[in-house]
């Protein structure tokens, strides 16, 4: 998560030369789509579908700004999972495991994912359906199969969708999601909604917007298929002897728990390891901050978003959900991150002071940091656009 890939490159003595043929997005939108109709057609959209959800499509180019944009904020792994593991979503989460609980109980028989999992999955991906996208998957995507990068990766998960709604799974005024595509409670691409997404509610549809019974078995179906492990853990924080060397370490050397052992890696409370199948070392921030043990587990949640520290965010709610506790070892900062409410806290200290920042939703957007910059320049302080505890107390003080 290259430079932007021009539409149109015509110089200004071309355009004045022969403007007739100078294409606007929308006239080129609508030639490359007629020109997807038969590969559509060979992959089993009907024309019949193919025209329904075409005729008189408009580009969203705005889709290939968001596909081209590299972002210059990074985010910290102690900012990252400050937002998405908070005390507010661990709350709701529990309320919700307690919710469907019947239906959870029956998706983890069927498929041996166990529901805390499941359900921080759900959390993560959508804030258990509170934030769905707003983009219309036919449009983003056929925007994004005919223009910028990547276009035969977008056009198979164009036509993917176009056989969604040929099979009426989801009404199409409600398959919205992501600008890249991924859609429902639980974010799965058109193409994984087709290998692997299932009907749990047995009303013949498998609808991952409006069925939460669905999306909750679609996102176990799509774990154990990743090779999850029933009855094992994601892994489990440890502590490194002094000076332990990280380097060539990672997810996916895996050595036995024996060898940990010898080299001196205990659990972080200062417990042996336990007998349980090879893992490898997961140090995120590095040897002075936490680690982590990691199993098959935790392989699988990596392949839902194919980022550690998203597999991260994942386990840690998991364990949350389970009555666990924060992580022992503290991230190596002294300018902690934020959770979503104090996200808003800063936003709503930033409004007061006169900044227009939009709407207080905890997201930190571009006006949020060139608020933040702002504030950081007049209160002394380096201007970095972040949001941590320093720059909230600072707010709060004046």
């Amino acid at each position: 998560m290259t430079s932007p890939a021009p539409l149109l490159l015509l110089s200004a003595s071309l355009l004045m030369a022969a403007p007739a043929q100078a294409q606007t997005p929308t006239s080129e939108f609508e030639t490359c789509l007629n020109t997807l109709r038969a590969p559509a057609r060979a992959v089993g959209v009907s024309d019949a579908t193919f025209t329904q959800h075409t005729l008189g499509l408009q580009p969203d180019m705005s889709v290939i700004d968001k596909l081209n944009f590299q972002p210059e904020f990074r985010t910290a792994i102690w900012d990252y999972l400050a937002g998405l593991v908070d005390d507010q979503r661990v709350a709701e989460g529990r309320a919700l495991l307690a919710q469907h609980a019947d239906t959870l109980a029956r998706v983890s028989e069927r498929y041996g994912v166990d529901p805390a999992t499941v359900v921080a999955v759900w959390g993560v991906e959508s804030n258990f359906g509170q934030t769905f996208g707003k983009s219309p998957l036919v449009q983003s995507l056929g925007t994004l199969s005919c223009f910028g990068r990547r276009q035969a990766y977008f056009r198979t998960e164009f036509y993917a969708t176009l056989r969604i709604l040929q099979a009426g799974h989801i009404a199409p005024e409600r398959l919205v999601g992501s600008w890249a595509g991924a859609f429902g409670h639980t974010q799965f691409m058109p193409s994984t909604f087709e290998r692997l997404a299932v009907d749990f509610d047995g009303d013949g549809k498998a609808n991952l917007m409006d069925s939460t019974p669905d999306a909750l078995a679609s996102t176990a179906n799509f774990l154990a298929k990743a090779g999850w492990q029933t009855g094992q853990t994601w892994g489990f924080e440890v502590k490194l002897p002094s000076g332990f060397n990280t380097s060539n370490e990672g997810r996916r050397t895996k050595r036995t728990m024996d060898d940990w052992a010898a080299r001196g890696v205990r659990r972080v409370d200062g417990t042996a390891l336990p007998a349980m199948g090879s893992a490898g070392l997961l140090t995120p921030a590095g040897p002075q901050g936490p680690a982590f043990l990691v199993l098959r587990n935790f392989d699988a949640i990596y392949s839902y978003n194919a980022a550690e520290s998203y597999g991260l965010a994942i386990a840690h709610l998991s364990d949350r959900l389970r009555g666990g506790g924060p992580f022992v070892t503290p991230w190596p900062t002294d300018d902690p991150g934020l959770s979503r409410a104090e996200r808003r806290e800063v936003q709503t200290l930033l409004i007061a002071r006169g900044h227009d920042i939009g709407e207080v939703d905890g997201m930190l957007g571009d006006k949020s940091r060139v608020a933040i910059r702002a504030e950081q320049t007049r209160m002394g302080q380096e201007a970095t656009g972040r949001a941590g505890q320093k720059l909230l107390k600072a707010l709060r003080g004046g």
